[in-house]
């Protein structure tokens, strides 16, 4: 059974809004994914985003594009990645763990292999961003069967009847992508996101993570303020890639507890 409704509904007890980090698994090398989960979560982290490293990405910005390569570069597959969230789980049994990715290295390994090894893992949910709705009513009951919550995209352009659709397949939590652009983009329009959650939440019930252009706790706040859950990603690569090696999970940790003051004012 997915950890993700239980994590979201124990934070709505307590009146509090979820703090989801994006890390590339395999960034800035393979010894250093399992130290950095531990070390998000020391900061606040409520669910962790994994990224599955991809040569071609279509929706990553080039903060996000050198944490694949460097991934890449250590020859960091699929299967790594799912033993990464094994040892994630040997330490950590509680928090949620997302893998976000592309088809391709899914459909070579097999959407049944890989949901049950994923399960097995630890894994609890999964963003395919080039799968879309249309197309993945088969490989949604896939996952479903192996405890994994299929997570989809809406972005400011989804009409409402993709909304729908979204919302008899998706599990856990849709992930509202707050921008036309890639990850990285500084032009985060809160008003269009105060203006497009209501709509959302009109046509689905899961909460709503908005991520994509979320870099401080000013904005972390901001968004907290509207949906229920706050995305980052290039933030959190970016501090791992201009951190010393030594100081890596250190500043991490600070910035997720920054990160979290923000979120935890809204």
């Amino acid at each position: 059974m997915s950890r993700i409704g239980p994590t979201f509904a124990a934070l709505q007890a307590q009146h509090k809004k979820a703090l989801i980090p994006f890390i590339t698994a395999g960034d800035p090398e393979p010894a250093f994914t399992v130290l950095l989960m531990h070390a998000l979560v020391a900061g606040g982290a409520d669910i962790i985003e994994l990224g599955v490293p991809f040569s071609d990405p279509m929706a990553d910005g080039p903060t996000i594009q050198r944490a694949s390569e460097r991934a890449l570069a250590h020859k960091v597959g699929l299967r790594d990645v799912l033993g990464m969230v094994k040892a994630f789980r040997a330490g950590n049994a509680a928090t949620p763990v997302v893998l976000m990715g592309y088809a391709n290295p899914i459909e070579h390994m097999g959407y049944e292999a890989f949901a049950q090894a994923a399960g097995a893992a630890g894994v609890d949910g999964v963003l395919i961003v080039d799968i879309p709705p249309e197309e993945s009513p088969g490989v949604a009951d896939v996952f479903a069967a192996h405890g994994l919550d299929p997570i989809y995209l809406l972005s400011p352009t989804t009409p409402e009847a993709r909304m729908d659709a979204v919302a008899r397949l998706a599990r856990g939590f849709v992930y509202y992508v707050s921008l036309k652009g890639v990850t990285g983009a500084a032009h985060l329009n809160l008003e269009e996101v105060a203006q497009k959650i209501p709509l959302l939440r009109k046509h689905c019930g899961l909460p709503v993570g908005v991520g994509f252009g979320i870099r401080d706790a000013d904005t972390a706040r901001a968004i907290a303020g509207l949906a229920d859950a706050v995305v980052v990603g290039s933030r959190v690569i970016q501090e791992i890639e201009n951190s010393p090696r030594e100081k890596i999970a250190e500043n991490v940790t600070a910035l997720m507890a920054a990160l979290r003051k923000g979120v935890d004012a809204a």
